[in-house]
């Protein structure tokens, strides 16, 4: 301990440089972090709580009655397409080649995040659908009806965490933008697919995405800790 207040002031300023140092260092993962895991967390947990209290959403009915108003054959067919590529004709047989490739590549840390996420997420996805229980919205008879709990969505949560894997294993690598664009677009049509099918509420989708996105980004700092990225040599 410093025994005098020149010592002490010196203490101060070489633990401010070691905490200006390590900011310089690690802020891009800080804020990955912050805006990854933290903020998502925080949404979901205000999202899951309405729905444990049973409160109404002010702007779940107003989505879907307006998704019910502009229904025709042609969007029918796309939001069909889309919601069959979010799960068993896209997503699920996605997951299953990209992790076989990875490992058959012998990329095995990309591997291992690729399937922590991917499988982490369909299984917190069951659970969560347990704990709440919720109900699918009954507004209409839907052209693709479900059985199975609404909270949070499914179709939203597998699409967004093959996504951001996508995007995370690309992201220090000049296939950026070409996957991460793409990859946007499909999942919002994924999730709006659903809100226009009426099988979920847009809350669904957005507790959907928030847990998922909390997931994937915690799965990626546990894998790749201590600045480490994807495809480094090892």
């Amino acid at each position: 301990m410093p025994h005098s207040p020149r010592e002490a002031v010196d203490a101060v300023r070489e633990d401010a440089r070691f905490g200006l140092a390590f900011l310089r260092q690690r802020w891009r993962r800080l804020l990955l972090a912050f805006a990854g895991l933290l903020l998502p967390l925080w949404a979901f947990g205000e999202l899951a709580d309405e729905v444990r209290e049973a409160e109404a959403f002010p702007f779940d009915a107003p989505i879907l009655h307006f998704a019910q108003g502009i229904a025709r054959d042609g969007f029918d067919r796309a939001f069909l397409l889309s919601s069959k590529l979010g799960y068993e004709w896209g997503v699920v047989p996605v997951d299953v080649v990209l992790v076989l490739a990875l490992a058959a590549m012998r990329k095995l840390r990309e591997g291992l995040f690729a399937g922590i996420a991917l499988i982490g997420s369909a299984s917190l996805n069951l659970g969560a659908k347990q704990l709440f229980a919720r109900e699918r919205p009954s507004l209409w008879e839907s052209i693709a009806p479900e059985s199975t709990f609404s909270f949070p969505s499914g179709h939203a949560m597998g699409s967004i965490t093959l996504a951001m894997v996508l995007v995370l294993l690309a992201w220090h690598t000049r296939w950026r933008w070409w996957i991460t664009l793409p990859m946007v677009a499909f999942t919002l049509m994924v999730g709006l697919s659903r809100v226009y099918l009426g099988v979920h509420f847009p809350s669904d989708i957005l507790a959907g995405w928030a847990v998922a996105i909390a997931w994937t980004v915690g799965a990626y700092l546990l894998v790749f800790p201590h600045g480490q990225r994807p495809w480094e040599g090892r």
